[in-house]
């Protein structure tokens, strides 16, 4: 019964080609109009959402606390073996901060404080020190221009420089000082220094200056203007010091779309060259290569246009769905025009009786197109069928995920999937026969080629080879097979899981890239090697440089207060928590607002006195009592750091709160800015669980980085879940399949073994070669299901209809290996030599999806030219069919 169906549907294919092929292209016309019409979006690399305690945490906090709106890039200027901290270097960073607020493009994203460095801190000391000479009265203290600090500067020598340096930096006055931020009025000189900086040193080999710019990009866009800014003073950077480096997210982006762009001027010629001679060696033909890219093309439109219509955000998990349908392209068309081939050639049944006259014959008394066609496309029709169900319902399993990024991932591969049956079972066919008709009939030239693999031949003796082997050593292959998953399954349990947005950045291009012409010749990247040194050497700033710890409860209780207070003590160096430089976790909080503020004010050291029972400056009875007194005092600095829910707004108010007005307090932790997700989550949760001690409050672990983390574990473990549905649903569709048409319930079993060997192989390699399984690779490896299931069916099916033709299990196996693996061939090496080349990429993310998705469409096809025929010929033996 399938057979009258697929012999009916080619029929009617090829019988109504040109309305097929109309219809088609309209069709394509309407569904890539939402390319135009509809807005996806940008979702950015990892930027999903999803529902959990540290989630709600951040939401609360930014509804309380408020954020801060400023975009923070930060400068950092290094004399390796020297001395960054001279009179000289220092009136460089003066003088570019002059040349950039004199550019009226440049200073309009600014905000008001602008740099603040350490050239910053010392010109500002010079200043008041001259004030405070030339002053008959009380001096003035208002704070000095950029103009007053350089030329403040330039008056004074290399010695008089030092001396402000070591009363700035002198470790007594520091005490005082520890938790303030960079932006206030008086800011800590030790927060522009490395972690290594030794305190009251005047010479350090490098010092960082921030840049605050104003954040006009709205709450979902890009602040464009600031990034593109970023990117012009970086330039100057580079133009005035001899070593230093601009690091934002402007400049990151810059970098990084640079290097996408250059690493496809590479590529592209590479990728294309080999994957047109893979097609060119397989098909022997331009007209049918040709054809081929009209279904490509036709596969694209509907992948733009279904997103457009469906509004879906471009996200890092979308980067693999045009690279799968690529490859079930190239697979299904070298499958389609293989089985046409053969059916002109006479190599498959049916070609000369279902022959047409006329213009269906071809010259040289061949099947003609039309005939050729209606039994090819009827061979594999069931095939293309089954493989495009089994894999769109496959991944379409991923939309019981709870992340959106996930569902929009398995609704656009399963339309793609879709959209790849439609271009090659439905149009390509009903396209070739009018083409090659056309050329045949007007032109004469004749169109029955010879199908790949089918003559004497390099790629013919190499398959023939292959089928010799499930014949002789059949449960040795199966044995190996097994051997090779259980090793990699096994390697898969210690590969690493966590996700590193540095990861990301682009590295610089080998030496043979840079001798390359000059049209071709990539740029210098450094960016990788910055965010490292970056990481390495200083508490960063901006977005990923903190975490946040959320402390709900009694915050008023004085043991509670102590335990905010020790929350640090037990970071190491080994964390990826920043260390300052006299040793101290790096974090703010309500212990650093109140020894920084009473150091400052009177009013503020009163009243801690009274309070303080044990000399740790921090009040140990009335502690809200002391808070409604340090909102009367500093109500911006407290207001970072407790949160007072009595109707008063906390920056500003005065009023008297009391202990129920003060709801929560928060501590801000400065982590490394290269460190992984998962190392930040854990080292922040460690220091909330000691906050938790306290009975009166609870903590909880947030931020960006953990949110990051949070995300990334619950996207892995989507993935993984969404693996083990996908191959269960493929085996009851694969097992359903087998019954309707076969009447065999083991064959879907047999079918799917060599994917799942082939994907446990991929993760045993990911292992060996230390690549990461994450968000990003885990979504890649779903190529290896896709292109396995549909590699295996193919073989699985052609298996069956030979056996049923031949009178030996030997004849049949040589028949499927090298008929339906000749085009498995031209896939598999076409797909892999075209993306696996993305390995030579300069950026990290697309090396490794080159090399992933290489390793990924190797292992399928071997496992499904291989370990396949095998189990099929120890089913034939175990079911007593074959000697």
């Amino acid at each position: 019964m399938s057979g009258d169906i697929a012999d009916r549907y080619a029929d009617w294919i090829v019988s109504n080609g040109r309305l097929v092929v109309v219809l088609v292209f309209l069709l394509t016309a309407v569904v890539a109009a939402g390319a135009a019409i509809g807005d996806p979006g940008d979702g950015g690399i990892g930027q999903f959402e999803t529902d959990s305690e540290e989630n709600g945490a951040l939401k609360e906090i930014e509804s309380t606390y408020g954020t801060d709106d400023a975009v923070v890039a930060q400068l950092v200027v290094r004399d390796e073996g020297g001395d960054a901290l001279t009179r000289d270097s220092l009136l460089e960073g003066l003088r570019l901060q002059q040349d950039v607020r004199e550019d009226e493009e440049l200073n309009a994203t600014l905000e008001e404080q602008g740099f603040v460095g350490l050239e910053n801190v010392i010109g500002t000391a010079a200043v008041f020190e001259d004030r405070a000479a030339e002053a008959d009265g009380p001096p003035d203290t208002s704070e000095p221009t950029l103009e007053e600090q350089l030329t403040a500067l330039e008056s004074r020598s290399d010695e008089e420089v030092e001396a402000l340096l070591a009363d700035a930096l002198d470790p007594e006055r520091d005490a005082g000082r520890q938790g303030q931020s960079a932006g206030s009025e008086e800011a800590d000189p030790y927060e522009f220094l490395p972690t290594d900086y030794e305190p009251g040193a005047t010479d350090a080999d490098a010092r960082i200056t921030l840049l605050f710019q104003v954040d006009d990009g709205g709450p979902d866009e890009e602040p464009r203007a600031a990034y593109d800014a970023q990117v012009e003073i970086a330039e100057q950077v580079d133009e005035r010091f001899e070593d230093a480096f601009l690091f934002g997210e402007g400049v990151t982006d810059d970098a990084s779309s640079n290097a996408v762009g250059d690493s496809f001027v590479i590529i592209t010629p590479v990728a294309l060259v080999l994957v047109l001679g893979v097609l060119a060696f397989t098909y022997r033909d331009v007209v049918d290569i040709l054809l081929a890219l009209v279904g490509i093309g036709v596969v694209m439109a509907w992948l733009a246009g279904v997103q457009g219509w469906l509004e879906i955000p471009f996200s890092q998990l979308l980067i693999a769905v045009p690279f799968l349908l690529i490859g079930l392209s190239i697979d299904y068309a070298l499958h389609v025009v293989m089985r046409y081939r053969e059916a002109r050639a006479g190599v498959i049944e049916g070609g000369e009786t279902s022959e047409r006259p006329a213009s269906g014959t071809a010259a040289g008394g061949a099947v003609g197109s039309r005939a050729g066609m209606t039994v090819g496309l009827a061979g594999v029709s069931l095939a293309l069928g089954a493989a495009t169900v089994s894999t769109g319902v496959g991944f379409l399993s991923n939309v019981v995920s709870p992340l959106g990024a996930v569902r929009d991932f398995a609704v656009l591969s399963a339309s793609g999937i879709l959209a790849t049956f439609v271009a090659f079972a439905v149009l390509v066919p009903a396209l070739k026969v009018e083409v090659d008709e056309l050329l045949e009939s007007r032109f004469g030239r004749n169109r029955a080629k010879r199908p790949f693999g089918s003559k004497t031949g390099l790629s013919n003796r190499v398959l023939s080879r292959v089928a010799a082997v499930p014949r002789r050593a059949s449960l040795a292959v199966v044995l190996v097979a097994l051997l090779l998953a259980g090793a990699g399954a096994y390697g898969a349990t210690g590969i690493d899981t966590e996700f590193n947005q540095a990861d990301f950045l682009p590295e610089d291009a080998p030496d043979w890239a840079k001798s390359l012409p000059e049209p071709l010749a990539p740029d210098t990247y450094t960016i990788s090697d910055d965010a490292a040194y970056l990481g390495e050497n200083f508490a960063e700033r901006g977005e990923g440089s903190q975490s946040q710890i959320l402390i709900r409860g009694d915050v008023t209780d004085p043991d509670a207060l102590a335990a905010m207070a020790e929350a640090g003590s037990g970071v190491s160096e080994d964390d990826a928590i920043v260390l300052r430089p006299d040793g101290e976790a790096a974090i703010e909080g309500p212990s650093t607002v109140i020894r920084e503020v009473s150091d400052d004010n009177e009013t503020v050291a009163a009243a801690l006195e009274e309070r303080d029972t044990d000399g740790d400056d921090l009040p140990d009875e009335d502690v809200a009592g002391f808070y409604d007194v340090l909102f009367d005092v500093a109500p911006d600095r407290a207001g970072e750091v407790l949160y007072r829910a009595d109707g008063v707004e906390n920056a500003t108010g005065t009023a008297d709160g009391g202990a129920d007005s003060y709801s929560s307090a928060r501590l801000l932790v400065s982590v490394q800015g290269d460190a992984p997700a998962q190392s930040i989550a854990d080292d922040s949760r460690d220091i909330a669980a000691m906050v938790d001690d306290a009975p009166s409050v609870s903590a909880v672990a947030t931020g960006g980085p953990v949110i990051t983390a949070v995300v990334q574990d619950a996207l892995l473990e989507t993935l993984v879940e969404a693996f083990v549905i996908t191959l269960a649903v493929i085996l009851v569709f694969l097992t359903a399949f087998y019954w309707i048409r076969h009447r065999s319930l083991s064959l879907g079993a047999v079918t799917l073994a060599p994917v799942v060997a082939a994907l446990a192989w991929l993760l045993g390699t990911m292992a060996l070669l230390d690549l990461p399984f994450n968000s990003e690779t885990a979504v890649i490896t779903t190529l290896a299901i896709g292109l396995g299931v549909d590699y295996s069916i193919h073989v699985g099916e052609r298996f069956v209809a030979e056996r049923n033709e031949r009178k030996s299990l030997e004849d049949a196996l040589t028949a499927t290996i090298t008929g339906t693996g000749g085009a498995l061939l031209g896939s598999a090496a076409t797909t892999a030599a075209g993306f696996g080349v993305l390995a030579l990429a300069l950026a990290p993310s697309l090396q490794r999806f080159g090399l992933v998705t290489g390793l990924s469409i190797v292992f399928a096809f071997v496992a499904c030219l291989t370990v396949l025929p095998c189990l099929l010929a120890l089913r034939e033996r175990l079911l007593g069919r074959a000697p």
